[in-house]
């Protein structure tokens, strides 16, 4: 187990930056998204439950810098000192979250996307102090997942109108999610993380976990999603050319316009509509609770 700065070599230490920015801009940038949201909230007690989420998620970001600042980064240039193109969060918190059933579709597709991806880290990571700080968050995290997962059981029984909005949103969320994992298996060409036991799992093995969670979940409320389970080969299949064009405007995926993964990457290399309010909400109205 690596416990400081002067077990690691120079490689093993960019390699676990790269990965703690995203984690700390992915938990940073997932607070002004549903801070926004949560004025949509149907009650003061789901108000007051989402404020909460934000408080932890601008703890988790805190928590990601503070072990980067061990590293040598400073914590108020990470927050204050980007320009918004410059975080590294995923494409799916630059946009906007218009309404309640993407709020908690957000919480159910989003954090157990985080939940995934951490949980692997939390398992495998050579990196002690990292290993030790995720466990409160990993137990957070879970919470924030049971609320959206409730919440889309509700509006999924509650039918008329809520439960259309909640197709609806899962339309555009559940491809975005499966985005984040990044470049299958097959295309991608190295992995520092892996090398250096910062992860355990591979791109393909994380999204099959997420899928393998959240394909029973729709299903069993009535919602569809575009994946189903083949059992010949023991594994989730994407029903759809992945990846393929997202319309922002729209929040529409265009299926009959497959991409290469070097488009996505300009995608995201671009950002979506929300990346420069968020940030600026981040750099005025959050920044201090994570910075200082």
């Amino acid at each position: 187990m690596i416990e400081t700065v002067a077990d690691m070599t120079p490689g093993y230490k960019k390699a676990l930056l790269t990965q703690l920015t995203v984690q700390g801009d992915t938990e940073l940038m997932s607070a002004p998204a549903y801070y926004l949201a949560a004025r949509d909230a149907p009650t003061i007690n789901s108000r007051i439950a989402v404020t909460a989420i934000v408080h932890d998620e601008l703890g988790h970001a805190n928590i990601a810098y503070r072990i980067m600042e061990d590293l040598g980064a400073d914590k108020r240039q990470l927050v204050y000192g980007r320009q918004p193109h410059e975080f590294k969060h995923p494409y799916g918190f630059d946009q906007p979250l218009e309404n309640w059933a993407e709020m908690v579709v957000a919480n159910g597709f989003f954090d157990r996307a985080g939940i995934t991806l951490l949980s692997d880290v939390h398992q495998n990571t050579s990196y002690g102090p990292l290993k030790r700080a995720l466990v409160k968050v990993d137990r957070e995290e879970v919470l924030h997942l049971r609320h959206g997962e409730s919440w889309m059981k509700r509006l999924a029984k509650a039918g008329g109108e809520a439960r259309d909005a909640l197709q609806r949103t899962v339309d555009w969320m559940f491809p975005m999610t499966l985005e984040w994992f990044g470049l299958p298996d097959d295309l991608k060409r190295h992995s520092g993380q892996l090398a250096y036991r910062l992860k355990g799992l591979t791109n393909d093995q994380l999204r099959q976990t997420w899928m393998a969670a959240t394909v029973p979940l729709c299903e069993g409320i009535g919602v569809e999603v575009p994946a189903h389970f083949d059992e010949a080969t023991d594994a989730y299949v994407i029903d759809f050319p992945f990846p393929c064009q997202y319309d922002p405007n729209a929040k529409r995926w265009l299926f009959d316009e497959p991409l290469t993964w070097d488009q996505v990457f300009d995608r995201w290399k671009a950002r979506g509509p929300m990346n420069e309010r968020y940030v600026e909400m981040i750099q005025g109205t959050f920044g201090s609770v994570v910075a200082n």
